[in-house]
C-alpha cells in the first residue's frame, strides 16, 4: 500500500504565505507525477498544481505568480510554497500521488488526509 501525508496548514492573514509538505511512503517503485488539489464545502476538488518526475510544473491560472510547487525525489515529497494568500484560497489541501507499488504493472493513484488552510482576517 501507499500512503500519503499532508502537513503545514493554518491559519494565516490575507497576503501572508503558508508552505504546504506532502510525503508519499510505503511499498512503492515508482512515484510520477504528484499535484495538489483543494477543496470547499460542496465543491468538487480544485486542481491547483502537478509536478512530474523529471519537474516539470503546472499550475492552475488563479494560482500562478503566487504558488510554487517543488519536489524531493530522495525524500519522495513535495511542497507547495502559497505567496500572497486570498481568502478565497481557502480550503481544505490534498495531495494527489500517481505510483507503482513494488510487484505491480499499473500505477495507482492516491490521496492523502487533506490538511486546512484558513485565510482571513
Amino acid at each position: 500500500q501507499v500512503q500519503v501525508v499532508e502537513s503545514g496548514g493554518g491559519l494565516v492573514q490575507p497576503g501572508g504565505s503558508l508552505k504546504l509538505s506532502c510525503t508519499a511512503s510505503g511499498n512503492i517503485f515508482t512515484l510520477s507525477t504528484m499535484s495538489w488539489y483543494r477543496q470547499t464545502p460542496g465543491e468538487e476538488h480544485e486542481f491547483v498544481a502537478s509536478i512530474t518526475s523529471v519537474y516539470t510544473t503546472t499550475y492552475a491560472d488563479n494560482v500562478k505568480g503566487r504558488f510554487t510547487i517543488s519536489r524531493d525525489n530522495a525524500k519522495k515529497t513535495i511542497y507547495l510554497e502559497m505567496n500572497t494568500l486570498k481568502p478565497e484560497d481557502t480550503a481544505v489541501y490534498y495531495c494527489n500521488v500517481r505510483a507503482l507499488e513494488v510487484g505491480q504493472t499499473l500505477s495507482n493513484f492516491y490521496w492523502g488526509q487533506g490538511t486546512q488552510v484558513t485565510v482571513s482576517s
